[in-house]
């Protein structure tokens, strides 16, 4: 069972010629057991075939991600997106792998990632997580609060573009301490 973490009924700002089509009733929820099947399908759609093969899947092979700090978005009942949290230690720093991230095509350019991102961060920090990491697009990312790691500074378990790895800093001294190896932790 579901316990709502945020719940948002809100319409959502959309272009002037799509906002009289359709209304959204968002509901933000923590993650479980009965979203995986959809989570599935959401990040297939999102990622294809080939998501299984990059490193961060790699690390999320290795032990289950959190599902307290672990989120999904429903629109009138249906789940539209989701976001998960994988417990690593990044070097010194013990933390949480954000991802994967995706929307439903239906939902994107709506915000609901962004709030997603927010939601998972805020719960890292109020849990103690030191950082909140991951690989991903600093464009996107960057105004949401995370800052590129240093050049090769992690060893992940399979190659990975070195800008691409970004971080939220939450603990002290975050930044000299992401140096070494990136993997799961309990």
């Amino acid at each position: 069972m579901s316990c709502p973490l945020i719940f948002y009924g809100f319409s959502l700002p959309m272009s002037q010629q799509h906002q009289h089509l359709y209304k959204h009733e968002l509901v933000y929820l923590t993650e479980d057991a009965s979203h995986d099947d959809v989570i599935e399908l959401i990040n297939a759609e999102a990622f294809g075939p080939g998501r299984h093969t990059r490193a961060a899947a790699r690390i999320r092979e290795q032990g289950a991600h959190d599902r307290s700090l672990s989120f999904i978005c429903a629109d009138d009942g249906e789940t539209i997106a989701s976001v998960r949290m994988t417990p690593v230690l990044a070097g010194g720093v013990k933390g949480h792998l954000l991802g994967p991230l995706a929307v439903r095509p239906s939902h994107k350019n709506m915000g609901i990632g962004r709030e997603l991102v927010r939601i998972a961060i805020e719960a890292a920090r109020r849990k103690g997580s030191e950082a909140v990491i991951l690989v991903g697009d600093p464009p996107y990312y960057g105004p949401l609060g995370f800052q590129k790691v240093a050049y090769n500074a992690l060893d992940f378990p399979g190659p990975v573009d070195p800008g691409r790895v970004l971080v939220v800093p939450i603990g002290e001294d975050v930044h000299p301490r992401l140096k070494g190896t990136i993997g799961w932790r309990e």
